[in-house]
């Protein structure tokens, strides 16, 4: 996967609305919210051109029986994929390019509110989030054809930032 980051781009909001709507209609009553998170939510950072797309949902075994209808959505369905709890769909468009992800959780998750005081902290704190944009720049950069070692590079400023972002945040 080549790792592009690009200046942030407006239709990014509209894009998030548009497929949440499909998400929502798909896994039906049991949605609780559904949010825009990652890096297309914070205005003005430079961004890898994904829609990262949460929702809470009622009941996360529920989700399972969805799987196929999520997939005729034209997501893969991925399972937890590393975190616990977590029911993980991506999605590429016609020519193979990621363009979405979608994260579920349980309502209570404590994965929601870490996704959230995350994008809102950095939404409230520009400086910060210029900080981590250029980061993801250099990684980039370095990094153009290697996602783990872009991941790993962004790993020590995330969490720094998380921590911040969760002392600051009230959910």
């Amino acid at each position: 996967m080549k790792v592009e980051v690009v200046p942030h781009d407006p239709t990014w909001r509209g894009k998030f609305e548009i497929e949440s709507k499909l998400v929502a209609l798909t896994l039906g009553e049991n949605v609780i919210a559904i949010h825009h998170i990652g890096s297309t939510a914070i205005p003005n950072i430079y961004a890898k051109p994904i829609i990262d797309i949460l929702v809470e949902v009622k009941d996360i075994a529920l989700v399972d029986q969805c799987n196929t209808a999520i997939a005729t959505l034209g997501y893969e369905v991925m399972g937890e994929f590393g975190i616990p709890g977590r029911r993980y769909f991506r999605k590429d468009n016609e020519i193979g390019t990621r363009t979405h992800h979608v994260h579920i959780f349980a309502v209570n998750s404590p994965d929601i509110k870490r996704h959230l005081a995350f994008r809102d902290y950095m939404i409230a704190h520009p400086e910060d989030a210029q900080k981590y944009s250029e980061l993801k720049r250099q990684l980039a950069n370095h990094y153009p054809h290697n996602i783990d070692k872009y991941m790993d590079g962004k790993d020590g400023l995330i969490k720094e930032m998380e921590t911040k972002a969760l002392e600051w945040w009230r959910y």
